[in-house]
């Protein structure tokens, strides 16, 4: 067998795509291609019962495929039985990159398919090769490159952990002295702040004023003055309160006729010495259609999930086997299209397990009785799921009743001290900044520090669910659309 060419073209003869494996001049395969059409326009029953058509000189093996056609070029004495095993593959090669079969999403994929077709077809023979082996070869994966850079990733994490431990080592010491010289309750220290008296205190040494002697120069420390004001019989309304009230009352204008969202929540309970307890994220995708002109489309979602999360979709509004093949949700009824409302559940999902590797975010709490009636504890978090990007981060560590303030001795980011918790802040937690540490002093015994709470939200799907496209089913033409993806915490402990 010899393969000439293999072109994608349109059904009134335009090319998209074309890769020549043999030496023939442009030319000769614009004439040879351009001829195609004619060839094949003897009428519409002669299209279903054949695949291919002959010349003089050539013969082509085609397939159509939606709006296109995959077309072979092979030499007339070539093995039909091995032309037609070639095209499918070029047919399924098609389908893999091309999510859509179409005019425009071929031309974006164009030398994506180039490549592909060069691994089926070497200087005009077939490669012995299958679907599997080509998506492997054009990733150009290098299982060397994966161990060197995760020695690297390794090498980089301990030296950080040994950096992290000599600085313990230092702001321990520094803490032992910033105990003596304020050990006074730090409800004596505020009153004075607040009704604007100045009082000094005499220390036994330089201490230079870190995050951990800061005093109401946070919101969050505001919010807890306010909240103590609160519990004591007083009317207070917040600068918060008042703009979210503001807010509410502003309409929200849509900035698209179609908007898409993505929503999750998270339950999961983790032990303290390692291990997933429980786990479960409930999701579902909401479609909100402002205009109802927009009623009729068709949405392309792109599914990457490999924790082998089943989506189920609305009986009532979707076309379930689209989904299921193509990852394509279109109406039940193209007739009357999707319903002109807000809040429109068109997916939704569960996911269950106990697997400790499908913890997003796993935090080591170690608390050391240090001898003098408390505990030195050292909490470490580490981002496990890389593919997420989590925000407003909060890991709240309960504290013993009455053991007073406790000493920061080190800390990856913001804290604040309540009545009866620590409370450790970090804005942003993603691959490039995926470990914190937090130690400090307090009085108690090690289950005084549990359970611990964590809350976060993140823009990306824990299911890996996005949307791609939105079309309108009767012009064909793109929907201009909003798409949005939350994930939250509803229930986060380590227990």
């Amino acid at each position: 067998m010899v393969l000439i060419a293999a072109s994608l073209v349109t059904k009134n003869g335009k090319v998209l795509v074309s890769r020549h494996f043999v030496e023939i001049s442009k030319s000769r395969i614009e004439g040879l291609l351009a001829s195609f059409p004619k060839l094949i326009t003897s009428g519409k029953a002669s299209q279903q019962q054949h695949t291919l058509v002959e010349t003089d000189a050539v013969r082509y093996v085609y397939q159509p495929l939606e709006k296109l056609y995959v077309v072979l070029i092979t030499t007339k004495a070539s093995n039909i039985l091995e032309d037609l095993e070639s095209l499918r593959l070029f047919a399924k090669i098609v389908q893999e990159y091309c999510l859509t079969i179409d005019e425009a999403c071929v031309l974006d994929n164009s030398f994506q398919l180039t490549f592909a077709f060069d691994e089926v077809v070497a200087l005009g023979y077939r490669e012995s090769v299958n679907l599997s082996q080509i998506r492997t070869f054009t990733e150009m994966d290098s299982h060397d490159e994966k161990i060197h850079k995760s020695i690297m990733e390794t090498q980089m994490k301990e030296a950080k952990k040994k950096a992290r431990d000599v600085a313990l080592e230092f702001r321990r010491a520094q803490a032992e002295g910033r105990k003596k010289s304020y050990g006074r309750p730090i409800s004596s220290v505020i009153a004075p702040i607040i009704s604007g008296e100045t009082t000094s205190y005499p220390v036994s040494r330089p201490v230079t004023q870190t995050k951990a002697l800061r005093l109401l120069t946070k919101s969050k420390d505001v919010d807890a003055f306010i909240d103590q004001l609160k519990s004591e019989g007083e009317t207070v309304i917040s600068p918060t309160m008042k703009a979210n009230s503001i807010a509410a009352n502003v309409p929200v204008v849509p900035s698209a006729p179609v908007r898409i969202r993505i929503e999750e929540e998270m339950i999961l309970t983790a032990r303290r010495d390692g291990g997933l307890e429980a786990m479960e994220v409930n999701g579902s995708v909401k479609l909100d259609i402002f205009e109802e002109r927009y009623g009729k489309i068709r949405i392309q979602f792109e599914n990457l999930d490999t924790k082998g999360i089943k989506m189920q979709t609305s009986p009532r509004s979707v076309d379930k086997e689209m989904f299921r093949s193509r990852c394509l949700v279109v109406p039940k009824n193209p007739d009357t299209g999707f319903a002109h409302q807000a809040d429109s559940e068109i997916i939704r999902w569960k996911f269950q397990a106990k697997d400790d590797s499908f913890i997003p975010l796993t935090i080591n709490c170690w608390p050391t009785e240090n001898g003098r009636g408390g505990c030195d504890v050292n909490i470490e978090y580490e981002l496990q799921d890389t593919s997420l990007e989590l925000e407003n981060v909060s890991i709240i560590i309960p504290l013993a009743p009455g053991s007073g303030t406790p000493v920061i001795t080190e800390c990856e980011g913001e804290y604040t001290i309540g009545h009866s918790s620590l409370q450790w802040d970090i804005p942003v937690i993603n691959s490039n900044e995926d470990t914190g540490l937090l130690g400090f002093s307090a009085s108690g015994i090690p289950g005084d520090f549990f359970p611990i709470k964590v809350s976060f939200s993140a823009a990306q799907s824990f299911a890996n669910l996005r949307v791609l496209d939105v079309v309108d089913m009767e012009t064909n033409e793109s929907v201009k659309f909003t798409a949005e993806s939350l994930l939250s915490t509803k229930q986060y402990e380590i227990v």
